[in-house]
């Protein structure tokens, strides 16, 4: 039997440890920028930091059997959060999207981007793949209610991420081709129905996405700044705390949404280059932990969870490029903001523990 190392024995996955670890020092760079040196900001960042990996190194701990004997309750718990913010939910930006513990507000939308993918992962996991189409239906209604219930707070960028997750599980679990192409014409079938449903801001950052300078000094301000920030970075960039675009106050939303222009502002493209790359470590990292997981279930989950912060990352660099309608997507492990950082560690706990336990049992 071969001797545990210290990574083993702990239930941590170095190398994943390591590209974490640097996306989060790169995070408190550029925040130190982005945000004038407020050391508030700094220190906040570092409270929010030191949390998610206690949480990551938590749920480390936890053998996947009892991750999939939990998924279910955690789904059913996950989903009545998300009602309760229908009636209860206090607002925040224009959106009734958080709930209150005394002090404390949470989003119980973020819960869900792991609820999701682990119910699902549990429901697909009982037989051989691929799934029937009865299972393909069942997994359907699983994604649709809490889908549905974030889009009505309303946060369509959150629904889009859940969506994803699950449709993800449901990839990879052996979804017939043939289903696939009928859910895409469904889904651009119905896009005239989801276009009178949307609120008129919504509707408003879709023809903002198409023509910005239609509207230079509005609606089209934000993505406007945006792009020149990104084309002023050049190859090397203008220097660490040399962006004018931030610190003349050009850029909106500069610490969270939009903090990837200033990276870029700053960094240039070689600092992108470098950025993408430690990006790219830790999805293929994901997806190397998934494909060798010892159980389906641990296969799925671990891939629903990396799709998670595969389409962060996309959705992010793709609004703040011009490449995407605008939303309220925060750039992984840099933007500032506790709650979506949670999110992404207890991911990362969930993909640790996959691997860890698997070599356990393989030893």
């Amino acid at each position: 039997m071969k001797q545990e190392s210290l990574a083993q024995k702990v239930h941590i996955d170095a190398p994943l440890l390591l590209g974490i670890l640097a996306l989060s020092l790169i995070g408190y760079v550029v925040l130190y920028s982005a945000s004038d040196q407020n050391m508030d900001l700094i220190i906040r960042r570092s409270i929010h930091v030191t949390t998610a990996l206690v949480v990551m190194f938590a749920i480390a701990q936890i053998p996947p059997a009892r991750l999939s004997g939990a998924s279910l309750w955690f789904y059913l718990v996950s989903l009545g959060l998300l009602v309760m913010v229908l009636f209860f939910g206090e607002m925040g930006k224009g959106a009734q999207r958080w709930l209150g513990l005394g002090p404390f507000r949470f989003q119980p939308s973020e819960l869900m981007k792991l609820a999701l993918p682990m119910v699902i992962a549990l429901h697909l996991s009982k037989d051989t793949p691929p799934p029937s189409v009865k299972k393909v239906f069942i997994v359907l209604l699983f994604i649709i209610a809490p889908v549905l219930l974030v889009a009505k707070q309303p946060d369509l960028g959150t629904a889009m991420l859940i969506a994803v997750s699950g449709f993800a599980v449901l990839f990879i679990a052996g979804m017939s081709w043939k289903l696939l192409a009928g859910f895409a014409v469904v889904a651009l079938s119905s896009a005239p129905v989801i276009w009178n449903l949307m609120h008129d801001y919504q509707r408003n950052r879709v023809l903002t996405f198409l023509n910005p300078e239609q509207d230079p000094l509005g609606s089209g301000y934000h993505i406007i700044q945006s792009k020149i920030a990104i084309g002023s970075g050049g190859l090397y960039g203008k220097g660490w705390l040399n962006g004018t675009q931030s610190h003349l106050e050009f850029l909106p939303e500069r610490s969270t949404d939009f903090i990837f222009a200033v990276f870029c502002e700053e960094f240039g493209l070689i600092g992108v280059l470098v950025l993408v790359s430690l990006y790219l470590f830790i999805i293929a990292r994901g997806l190397y932990i998934s494909l060798l997981a010892q159980h389906l279930y641990g296969k799925l989950l671990g891939v629903g969870v990396i799709a998670g912060f595969f389409v962060y990352i996309a959705v992010n660099m793709g609004m703040v490029s011009g490449q995407l309608p605008v939303v309220g997507i925060p750039l992984p492990l840099i933007s500032h903001g506790g709650t979506s950082m949670m999110t992404i560690m207890a991911g990362f706990g969930i993909l640790m523990a996959v691997h860890t336990h698997r070599r356990l049992l393989s030893n």
